[in-house]
């Protein structure tokens, strides 16, 4: 090529090595214009649901607990991936186990599902006729003995599996109640001041008779030793809610206890059909997140948790009894939602409002607030569901409120 040549040929060329009109290097790869990221969804607003600060506790209704993101984040790294379900129980069982000084334990659909399945494990065995057969109980034993004062609504549970439930209130009742059919001894834990027999002595009678036992403990934890506190006090079978005080999945739970059982308790369940348990699914991720969430709550400084749960209490509290009228008073229940709950009482004749019209002035109220009712004119508040900071909503809500009442 002659020189003039390929001086006219540089001269049609970007100067300096870049493509005209841009800065971007001579011979780079030209990337596609990111589009903006989509907003995302905010699904309460678009259906028009009712957000509230929840100062009342993990009730089901009120959709129990929030995850942490811990557990949020157990969600989103396996929801995309496949694996085998039945592994995944398996490992995370064994996990769960060690943790809970348990032989075995499985998630399941909640602690409902725990104690139907839990049922089905005691009444089955390993026999799977036995477990086609279910719910109908012919030629098993399929007597369960209970307390009196236990046999309320959360025996359905063990109704479901096709049981009789068989009431006892003393432990000479107990010795007339065994026979052939008796199966199993259930024990509701958080009834267990409301019956003549303790926990102790409901495990030492079982152990008289060669009788095995499962106790429901839903929402008792904390404290976390009650984590393994009924393993080791030698119940067969243990249940519990994952999405309550531990804030796992709220439509997870744990069965734990002896290997046999746990195990014969999975033949019962997904996914395995033509039992009574199939409709009782777990995802994978919600067995991934009820794994991540027990073992935060095992690991994390309860003291320090404790101290911040009484340090909101007193914000509201303080608030609260500025207004004339108004008493006050905090205690911790024994079993079920052990912490700190703040009793608010006010005389009516000087804060002229119903505990209803209260409790709707506080919900209707921007923010939404919702709260227990207490007995007579008061509410009942826990802390331990508010986000950071709600304390101090709260309390400005709560004062405001009684002191409109007591201004009429």
């Amino acid at each position: 090529m002659k020189r003039r040549d390929v001086i006219r040929n540089l001269s049609i060329l970007p100067a300096a090595g870049v493509i005209a009109g841009s800065a971007i290097p001579f011979g780079s790869v030209l990337a596609e214009p990111a589009s903006p990221a989509a907003a995302k969804r905010d699904l309460i607003k678009e259906l028009g649901l009712r957000r509230f600060i929840n100062a009342a506790g993990t009730y089901t209704a009120m959709t129990a607990s929030i995850m942490h993101d811990e557990v949020v984040d157990a969600f989103n790294s396996t929801c995309k991936e496949f694996v085998m379900l039945d592994e995944v129980q398996d490992k995370v069982g064994e996990k769960i186990a060690a943790m809970c000084h348990a032989e075995a334990a499985t998630v399941t659909a909640g602690c409902w599902s725990a104690s139907v399945l839990g049922t089905a494990g005691m009444l089955t065995g390993s026999d799977l006729k036995k477990v086609e057969q279910l719910p109908d109980t012919e030629g098993m034993k399929n007597e369960v003995i209970v307390q009196k004062a236990h046999n309320v609504g959360y025996v359905h549970a063990l109704t479901n599996a096709g049981v009789k439930i068989i009431e006892v209130e003393t432990a000479e009742d107990v010795a007339k109640a065994v026979n052939e059919k008796t199966v199993f001894m259930w024990f509701l834990n958080y009834a267990e001041n409301d019956g003549k027999i303790r926990n102790e002595e409901w495990i030492a009678l079982a152990r008289k008779y060669n009788i095995r036992t499962m106790i429901d403990m839903a929402a008792d934890v904390p404290p976390v030793s009650n984590l393994w506190k009924y393993n080791d006090m030698g119940y067969d079978l243990v249940c519990i809610s994952g999405g309550k005080g531990i804030r796992g999945p709220q439509s997870a739970g744990i069965l734990m206890g002896k290997k046999d059982l746990v195990a014969a308790a999975r033949l019962n369940a997904p996914p395995r059909g033509g039992n009574i348990g199939r409709g009782m699914k777990v995802n994978k991720e919600e067995i991934f997140g009820m794994y991540v969430a027990l073992e935060k709550f095992v690991n994390m400084d309860h003291d320090k948790e404790w101290k911040m749960w009484e340090k909101r209490v007193a914000v509201i509290e303080n608030a609260a009894k500025k207004v004339s009228g108004v008493t006050t008073k905090v205690t911790v229940p024994r079993i079920s939602n052990h912490t700190p709950t703040l009793s608010i009482a006010w005389d009516i004749n000087r804060v002229k409002v119903s505990r209803a019209d209260f409790q709707d002035r506080l919900r209707k109220g921007n923010p939404s607030i919702e709260v227990m009712g207490g007995k007579g004119e008061s509410i009942t508040i826990t802390v331990w569901m508010l986000k950071v900071g709600q304390e101090k909503i709260v309390a400005d809500r709560v004062s405001e409120e009684l002191k409109k009442a007591s201004a009429w």
